[in-house]
């Protein structure tokens, strides 16, 4: 084994983290800041419930149709490259979304964005396969998941706050430029495995055989990762739970509590803020619990289930604001923190040069669900709207949010399907261990 000062090691691991970290939650901010700043949009540009879900969308559009190429561009080129590249292009997209005059150059802003934080979760989480031990991964994803979090939670009250003082065009113009100072970081300081600055990788020093890397073309690889059944799975839960969850939270919370509940944004904004500190904590717990009880399938099958009734709940229980309603919105975002086990689930049960790969296939489903729920969601309230207008905005009855809630209800059930089919791997990758 390579000598090597474990000080230095823990410091650059750790430095490396906390800036692909940094990123990851500037894209978690951009994910659900359009559920506050609906209202503001929606006046700028004119436009429907539909119209605003397909903006809301169009970042979860293009992250979808990225993933599985994020998982490629990670196995072949690392977090490196990538997240540089994407963080410069997602800089630029929300400098464009803030200056855009018409709907389509907003929309064109928007796009840009999703373009550049569609490598980062992947790049990210292939970065932590190697530099963090195995027996950890679920506990370092929940953490991850958990501090991504901290910018979505960003993204409702503290964002409803500077949004009395400065105008959403000078947010996200702000954020441009912080994300481009992050991509300058990313290419400084980051490095792809710990083999790159003269360490021994992870395997190696726990006195174990490193993983060996690939010796096929990346299009056999991705053949290899898409064939292997027990990696669809994942996807499904990712797209029922996940997607939904952030279609909802993401967009329509906010109106929906305004609309039905008189709620104005300040205090619409705490219960999508519990509902994400529940997504945090739930991430956080779920990671870490599997990894302490050895198994994978228990964790996701019952956040599925916990999700699935907190659906029903929404949908049909008589709750009112307060603590009740906090709570409802807690349990919907902690049940949906579940999910961060399947990542790991993923990684296990393909070979391990191709963890990117697959970590990307799941991945997928997560924002194709949110892609199609969002303007799903608007559409069907559009569908059944009565036309009643209040200060240039679209108000909605309850009977328009309730069928929408019908919608997340069936993508729950979606979700639980999924879970049902996880393969057990037992913490461990099932391709190279008995």
């Amino acid at each position: 084994m390579n000598p090597y000062s474990q000080s230095r090691f823990l410091l650059a691991r750790w430095s490396i983290y906390a800036i692909l970290v940094a990123v990851y939650m500037l894209a978690f901010f951009h994910r659900m800041a359009p559920a506050v700043i609906s209202s503001d949009l929606m006046k700028a540009f004119s436009t429907s419930g539909a119209a605003l879900g397909s903006l809301a969308a169009m970042y979860f559009y293009i992250y979808t149709a990225m993933q599985i190429p994020a998982g490629v561009l990670a196995d072949t080129l690392g977090a490196r490259v990538t997240v540089t590249a994407g963080s410069l292009i997602a800089g630029c997209g929300s400098i464009i979304f803030g200056l855009a005059g018409t709907f389509a150059g907003a929309s064109v802003g928007r796009a840009l964005v999703g373009l550049g934080v569609s490598v980062v979760f992947v790049g990210l989480f292939k970065s932590n396969s190697v530099w963090f031990s195995e027996r950890n991964f679920g506990m370092i994803s929940g953490l991850t998941v958990l501090l991504g979090n901290v910018g979505a939670m960003a993204s409702a009250g503290p964002l409803a706050v500077v949004l009395k003082s400065y105008s959403w065009r000078s947010v996200f113009m702000a954020l441009g430029g912080i994300t481009l100072l992050l991509a300058l970081l990313t290419a400084l300081f980051v490095r792809n495995r710990p083999e790159d600055m003269g360490f021994p990788s992870m395997r190696q020093m726990e006195g174990k055989t490193s993983h060996s890397s690939s010796n096929h073309s990346w299009w056999d690889d991705l053949k290899s990762v898409v064939g292997t059944r027990s990696a669809w799975p994942g996807l499904w839960v990712g797209l029922g739970m996940v997607g939904s969850m952030l279609a909802f939270v993401g967009l329509w919370a906010i109106p929906f509590l305004r609309d039905v509940h008189g709620l104005a944004r300040s205090a619409a904004s705490a219960y999508t803020t519990s509902a994400l500190a529940g997504f945090a904590v739930g991430s956080m717990l779920g990671g870490w619990f599997s990894d302490r009880i050895g198994r994978r399938k228990p964790i996701i099958l019952g956040g599925t289930l916990l999700y699935a009734t907190a659906c029903v709940g929404l949908a049909y229980l008589p709750w009112n604001p307060g603590p009740i309603g906090i709570v409802q919105f807690a349990v919907l975002g902690l049940s949906s923190g579940g999910f961060i086990v399947i990542f790991a689930n993923a990684k296990e049960v393909v070979a391990p040069a191709l963890s990117g790969m697959a970590v990307g296939l799941v991945n997928t489903g997560l924002f194709f669900g949110a892609a199609v729920m969002q303007p799903l969601f608007g559409w069907a309230m559009d569908f059944s709207w009565n036309g009643r207008i209040e200060n240039g905005l679209r108000v909605y009855a309850p009977s328009d949010y309730h069928t929408g809630f019908l919608i997340m209800l069936a993508f729950s059930v979606i979700a639980v399907a999924g879970a049902s089919r996880i393969k057990e791997t037992n913490c461990r990758n099932i391709t190279i261990e008995s």
